[in-house]
């Protein structure tokens, strides 16, 4: 009897046994595909390229080849193409100019050579090359994600990125520097918990290179320099070291030769603006103008008449007709001038600026309800809840003592701080993205538990 059971019960055992095979193989594939970082860039690659398609079809071709480009990175590039130097970034020729960094500018020029100034193949070309860098950028964020808290949550801000509203509209939308600049930030930062595990003589000297290279195309990431090459310090001479010599050189001659070449990489540039302006302009020459542009007479609610408005278009024809470096003299004393007599309203102005900063928007509760469009308001919340979840997993690393807390919470706390006081757009958030997804990674694997997040604090 037993002997007939069992036969019979042989059958349902295997198709359990098989069953429940079936199904862990699909759970191991299912994770070994979520974790690819293959599938992600491609993802990645994948969804920005549909936007542009989606949206370039919509826009005549003698549009879209000359108005992406009426910026001034685009008039420098012209200038450069034409082979007038680089200069004039405003289309007229006005001569020499420091307004930008040349990294970006350059990019756009060499594109211009090869297909074409103002045609609808230097856009495509420029959009292509945005596209990429936005899309390799999720390397850096998972490597750095899998350093910080296991491969778990690598992959997760890796997809966040792939599919964040910002990331993917911002590298059609904005033929500027800004993708580039995401691309640098993640790299900067992962090279800098990288470095922390002890690494040979020529990923200091790569790392020097890599902020040359991000000093060049976006200066306001230089704000976090310091502090990340100070926490590489503070690691050093923390570990151990068979001398207090040894201890000495990966403590500050390494960090000193990377700091070295970092500034080596802007020498030829300032140089080259000492001799054309005959004064000191070591990256960009247009802090003046940014600066009035947020604080200026038109923000006192309490002056007597109604001065004429602050305008681009009223700047930039005073900028045609004095030239560069009288101009931007003239806008930096304006701005101070204000910033020194109305205090109370520069306390407004920065608290606006800092959540339009990190939101979109001064008013973003106005503009989420005012607003018709579904993308606008996906954008806004977007950006406040993976603002929360920035906070949110600064708190966690912090609280959970990881060695890479300082580094993260640094760099999203010194980058910003230009334009707190000179003024702010949505773009200008982005290079801060990729490790606002990561800390908003931490912070819901936090919520969510399990996996490899439950023990990376024994791993670090």
């Amino acid at each position: 009897m037993s002997r007939a059971f069992a036969c019979a019960a042989a059958p349902i055992q295997g198709n359990l046994f098989h069953g429940i095979r079936g199904k862990w193989s699909m759970k191991r594939a299912f994770e070994k595909a979520a974790t690819s970082l293959v599938l992600i860039v491609l993802v990645a690659l994948g969804v920005r390229s549909g936007f542009a398609w989606s949206q370039a079809r919509k826009i005549p071709d003698e549009v879209i080849g000359v108005v992406p480009f009426q910026t001034e990175t685009g008039h420098i590039a012209y200038s450069v193409a034409s082979g007038k130097g680089y200069s004039s970034p405003y289309e007229r020729d006005t001569g020499p100019t420091a307004w930008l960094t040349p990294v970006y500018p350059l990019l756009v020029a060499g594109i211009f050579k090869v297909f074409g100034v103002y045609t609808r193949a230097s856009f495509v070309a420029a959009i292509a090359l945005n596209i990429l860098f936005s899309a390799a950028t999720c390397v850096p964020i998972f490597y750095l994600g899998r350093r910080l808290a296991g491969i778990g949550i690598g992959a997760l801000a890796a997809w966040m990125w792939a599919l964040f509203p910002n990331a993917v509209m911002i590298p059609f939308e904005w033929v500027w520097d800004t993708s580039l600049a995401a691309l640098l930030a993640a790299t900067l930062v992962w090279a800098t918990a990288e470095l922390a595990k002890r690494k040979p003589w020529r990923d200091w000297i790569a790392y020097g290179l890599l902020w040359g290279l991000a000093l060049m195309t976006n200066p306001a990431l230089g704000a976090a320099l310091p502090l990340l090459l100070g926490w590489l310090i503070w690691v050093e001479r923390r570990n151990p070291a068979p001398s207090d010599a040894e201890r000495h050189q990966r403590a500050w001659v390494r960090p000193t030769v990377a700091l070295s070449l970092a500034i080596l990489c802007c020498v030829p540039w300032t140089v080259r603006n000492f001799l054309v302006f005959h004064r000191f302009v070591p990256l960009r020459s247009n802090l003046g103008f940014e600066l009035y542009v947020g604080n200026n007479e038109n923000y006192d609610e309490h002056r007597r008449g109604l001065p004429a408005a602050i305008t681009d278009e009223r700047e930039i024809l005073r900028y045609l007709r004095m030239g560069e470096m009288p101009f931007v003299d003239e806008e930096m004393h304006k701005a101070t001038e204000f910033m020194r007599t109305h205090p109370r309203v520069e306390v407004e102005l920065t608290a606006k600026r800092i959540v339009a900063f990190w939101i979109g928007t001064a008013q973003p509760i106005a503009a989420f309800r005012s607003t018709d469009s579904w993308l606008a308001r996906t954008v806004l919340l977007g950006n406040f809840l993976t603002w929360l979840g920035a906070i949110g997993g600064i708190v966690i690393l912090f609280w959970r003592r990881n060695l890479y807390a300082f580094p993260l919470a640094a760099f999203v706390a010194a980058v910003p701080l230009l334009y707190y006081i000179t003024h702010t757009s949505l773009r200008y958030r982005h290079p801060m993205d990729p490790i606002v997804l990561l800390l908003t990674a931490v912070a819901l694997g936090t919520i969510l538990g399990g996996g490899e997040f439950s023990t990376w604090r024994k791993s670090h």
